[in-house]
């Protein structure tokens, strides 16, 4: 059985905490059918340690309790982002940028066909699943495999960030 340190319980929930000012403070992008969640660039850090699947999918949670299409948005964007993280995860491979590109699509494609579908479903007007998918897509896209690549690819350079992202507890 896995330590849970004090010191990682509480990294865990500072990087939830974290998840949730970042979608708040953003939450007139981050919700809805195009959104642009900035902090889902954290999703990354999924590739660096295993203990921030578990973060971030708290953090998610708590986020979609603000959700404008109600609380079906914290099952649904919750299994998506427990999905994604553990995919991420799975298929990282330290070091490289390629498998860190690669592995940005989770989110991508996590989001748009879980919240595509449930936004699809709750809509009050006739829409295409994929035009909602493609929405969903294209601002995890920007926030993820653009914007989150390139933070982390920076990032990487700075060895206390690394340090702390990735130390196992």
């Amino acid at each position: 059985m896995e330590n849970f340190s004090s010191r990682r319980i509480t990294r865990i929930g500072l990087t939830a905490a974290i998840y949730v000012a970042i979608t708040l403070i953003g939450a007139p992008l981050a919700y809805g059918s195009v959104q642009f969640r900035i902090s889902e660039a954290l999703m990354l850090l999924c590739f660096y340690n295993k203990d921030h699947i578990a973060s971030l999918s708290i953090g998610c949670l708590l986020a979609n309790i603000f959700s404008t299409v109600g609380m079906i948005d914290t099952i649904v964007g919750t299994a998506a982002t427990v999905i994604a993280g553990v995919l991420i995860y799975l298929f990282r491979k330290e070091g490289s940028t390629v498998r860190l590109i690669i592995c940005s699509l989770f989110p991508v494609i996590m989001n748009a066909v879980f919240v595509g579908a449930e936004l699809t479903a709750l809509s009050k007007t006739p829409v295409s699943f994929w035009a909602m998918a493609a929405g969903i897509a294209l601002g995890e896209f920007v926030c993820v495999s653009i914007v989150g690549v390139f933070l982390f690819k920076a990032l990487e350079h700075n060895k206390e960030f690394m340090r702390v992202i990735g130390e196992k507890m």
